[in-house]
């Protein structure tokens, strides 16, 4: 029995404390789900009012998930650092004089990144205006904070699970596997601006898609150990934006901001999520019965089946959500920002095709396949090295 990763917890019964999940874990988690909640909150904020204030309640549940991550990894990391009789100490690592678990580390300066950025929001729409752009540099570090509290999260709780045993290990099995979702969740935001619907007949979404997604994907899953972790993962995403799809139109709200191209009455919500789902799901079947090949045999059927599968679900899916059977509340086709042009492409439900030639499709699909390649290779290094991390 590892009695270390029960210390973590409020004192209790043995018994309890030996299968219990750590408070840090819980704590992680929640500031990895406030965050995620407030981010496409805020975004759908943006699109529905515009920028008017810091104070929303979309903003402050962002900057709470920050605080709580500062306050509970900076505590863990102090209590190691200053009471040599901690049970987490054996299990910590070296920074610059002070101890602590490696993820606490990582998810403490992710915290104190994003309370950094919020000053530098203010102070660059006050220099520069209120346009917003997802990638402005506030929004940069801000986007590194996060990155840091949710991987330093996952890092600290799979140094857990690696730790645990019996019913904890299958308790912290789970949380890995919600954290998972949620990362891609994250990693899916930067990504917004490029696979909107109107990209979809085009080699940019998948191209952007390709960049990434399956490291996010692949690493958790595969320091989980469960079986299905990445449908699982794709389902945490899926769930969580068709419920924020149908949650978001409930609330009334009208533009601040001008010029108001649409008619704005309740909150805008985002578009439909990927059909993400179906190749995690085939990927679930397939790379356990590839586990005792190569990395890179895995990487390559991998990275290509997982694309190819999602090009063919997704490809026709668009056709059905510009169609108008797709404008109804279930869907939610017909959402439009206040600022959405008539003219624009989402609006008139038709395709903008960016590429130029056949042959800059067929290079940008490429590419795509190509960095879906390489970012499952990564995915499988990183999650074969998380399943050894106990620090």
């Amino acid at each position: 029995m590892n009695t270390a990763v029960g210390t973590l917890a409020p004192a209790r019964s043995a018994s309890t404390s030996a299968t219990a999940v750590p408070w840090i874990v819980w704590a992680c988690l929640l500031a990895t789900g406030s965050i995620a909640i407030g981010l496409y909150w805020d975004i759908s904020w943006h699109m529905s009012i515009g920028r008017d204030t810091f104070w929303t309640p979309a903003h402050l549940l962002i900057q709470f998930g920050a605080v709580i991550t500062a306050v509970v990894c900076g505590w863990t990391i102090f209590n190691a650092t200053f009471r040599p009789a901690s049970a987490i100490r054996q299990y910590s690592v070296n920074v610059l004089g002070f101890r602590g678990p490696l993820g606490a580390f990582i998810a403490a300066w992710g915290g104190v990144a994003m309370i950094t950025s919020a000053p530098f929001d203010n102070w660059w729409h006050e220099a520069y205006g209120l346009d917003v752009k997802i990638l402005s540099p506030p929004h940069v570090l801000l986007a590194l904070g996060i990155a840091g509290i949710v991987w330093g999260g996952m890092i600290l709780t799979i140094a857990a699970l690696n730790r645990s045993e019996g019913e904890q290990k299958l308790r912290l099995q789970r949380v890995v596997m919600v954290l998972g979702g949620l990362a891609l969740l994250h990693s899916m935001i930067p990504k917004l601006e490029y696979t909107s619907r109107p990209f979809l007949h085009g080699s940019s979404a998948y191209l952007a898609l390709g960049i990434g997604l399956l490291l996010v994907l692949e690493a958790p899953a595969r320091a989980s150990g469960h079986r299905w972790a990445r449908t699982f993962a794709a389902g945490v995403y899926t769930l969580f934006v068709l419920l924020m799809l149908w949650i978001m139109p409930l609330f009334p709200a009208s533009p601040k901001l001008g010029p108001v191209y649409q008619p704005i009455t309740h909150m805008v919500p985002l578009p439909w999520p990927m059909l993400l789902i179906i190749p995690a799901f085939v990927l679930d079947l397939a790379l356990p019965r590839m586990k005792n090949l190569p990395r890179w045999q895995q990487a390559l059927f991998g990275g290509v089946a997982f694309l190819a599968i999602f090009i063919a679900v997704e490809w026709p899916f668009a056709t059905f959500l510009n169609s108008p059977a797709a404008h109804n509340w279930f869907f939610a086709t017909d959402n439009y920002p206040y600022f959405a042009q008539p003219e624009s492409a989402s609006v008139r439900h038709i395709f903008r095709h960016t590429d130029h030639s056949a042959l800059q499709f067929w290079r940008n699909m490429g590419l795509a396949f190509a960095f879906s390649t390489a970012s499952l290779w990564l995915g499988i290094v990183f999650g074969n090295w998380l399943r050894k991390v106990k620090r």
